[in-house]
C-alpha cells in the first residue's frame, strides 16, 4: 500500500512538473517553424579576407577597403537552417539559443525585444534587413506588429546536440509587451 502511496505521489509530482513546463512557458502564437538543414561541423578556424572597394570620405568616390570574417569553434558544432514564418499579430515567445543566428528578415517586419535592455526597446527588422542574435543569455521574443505574414530564415550555430531553442518559463519583468 505504501509503495503505491509513493507511486502515486511520484507520479502526480513528475506530471505536474511537466505540465507547469509546459502551461507557464510564454507559448508562441502564429509561429510556424520548419528546418531546412541541419549538420554537423567539425571543430573550425575560418578567416576570409577580401578587398573590396569602398566610399572615399573626401572626394565622394571610390578606395580600396579591406574586408574581413573570422568564424571560430571548439568542439563539433551543428549548424541549422531555419525558416519561421510567423502571423500578422503573432510572436514566437521568449525563449534563447545556446549558440549565436544570423537572421535574414525576408518578408513583412519583426521586432525584436531583448530582456537584457532595461527598457525592453523594440528594434524593427524590415524585409531585406538581417540581425545578429548572440544566443547564450540573451531572452528575446520576436513579434509581428504588421498586418501581413513576417518570415525569418535563421543560420544558427550550436555546440552538437544542444537543444536549439530553450523556452523561457516566464517573460522578463522588464518587458510589458
Amino acid at each position: 500500500m505504501k509503495a503505491r502511496l509513493l507511486l502515486a505521489l511520484l507520479l502526480g509530482v513528475l506530471g505536474a512538473a511537466v505540465y507547469g513546463g509546459t502551461v507557464l512557458a510564454t507559448p508562441s502564437v502564429g509561429l510556424t517553424t520548419t528546418i531546412y538543414a541541419k549538420s554537423t561541423f567539425d571543430p573550425m578556424t575560418l578567416y576570409a579576407r577580401a578587398m573590396a572597394m569602398v566610399p572615399a570620405a573626401r572626394d565622394g568616390g571610390m578606395r580600396p577597403g579591406e574586408w574581413f570574417t573570422q568564424i571560430k569553434t571548439s568542439g563539433l558544432t551543428d549548424a541549422y537552417v531555419v525558416d519561421n514564418k510567423i502571423a500578422a499579430g503573432g510572436d514566437t515567445g521568449w525563449h534563447s539559443h545556446p549558440g549565436p543566428s544570423l537572421i535574414f528578415v525576408v518578408a513583412g517586419t519583426v521586432t525584436n525585444y531583448a530582456s537584457d535592455d532595461p527598457g525592453c526597446t523594440p528594434h524593427a527588422y524590415p524585409a531585406g534587413t538581417g540581425f545578429v542574435d548572440p544566443g547564450g543569455a540573451d531572452v528575446h521574443t520576436l513579434r509581428n506588429e504588421g498586418s501581413v505574414p513576417a518570415e525569418t530564415i535563421a543560420v544558427q550555430f550550436l555546440p552538437k546536440d544542444a537543444t536549439r531553442r530553450i523556452d523561457v518559463v516566464t517573460a522578463p519583468s522588464n518587458c510589458h509587451i
